[in-house]
């Protein structure tokens, strides 16, 4: 593009452009440049999210506390896991070994496509987890938490 600057001001100092051609010249040259540029990575828009996994030492005993304390009504449950409603959304806790920890929080995504969603994050160099399907997977971000991804009105439960 220097170049093309350079040509364009030695052809006006020569008299063989007017100011006005160079101007819009430029114009034109800079219009092409910005629009030819790659735009920068945009990323993904979460527009829900869809629930919050827990891990606990004891389901039954936290799952209680949740449902007296802030009226989430049992959706689903097995004998390690509980599923909780919150409006549109759910709350999960599990039973697993160790102290009570994150383990993982889902959003639904706007447009969700799993082959664009999962270049974008391996361009990122960001793990996804093995057993995910194109509706639903979980990947590892930069903090180390894991975060599930699928379509804004993906209904699946704990686990997948």
């Amino acid at each position: 593009m220097q170049l093309v600057i350079e040509k364009l001001l030695n052809d006006f100092e020569r008299g063989g452009l007017t100011r006005r051609q160079v101007a819009a010249a430029l114009a034109a040259l800079v219009s092409g440049a910005a629009q030819a540029a790659p735009k920068k990575d945009e990323g993904l828009k979460a527009v829900t999210i869809n629930h919050v996994t827990v891990r606990v030492p004891d389901v039954h005993k936290t799952s209680q506390f949740y449902q007296e304390f802030f009226g989430m009504p049992l959706k689903q449950h097995s004998e390690k896991t509980h599923i909780l409603g919150v409006g549109k959304s759910f709350f999960g806790i599990e039973q697993k070994p160790g102290g009570p920890a994150l383990d993982h929080y889902d959003f639904g995504i706007a447009g969700f496509d799993a082959d664009a969603v999962v270049a974008k994050l391996k361009a990122r160099d960001l793990k996804v987890e093995p057993g995910g399907s194109k509706e639903s997977f979980k990947f590892w971000d930069p903090d180390g938490f894991l975060v599930q991804l699928n379509g804004p009105d993906y209904v699946g439960h704990v686990g997948k």
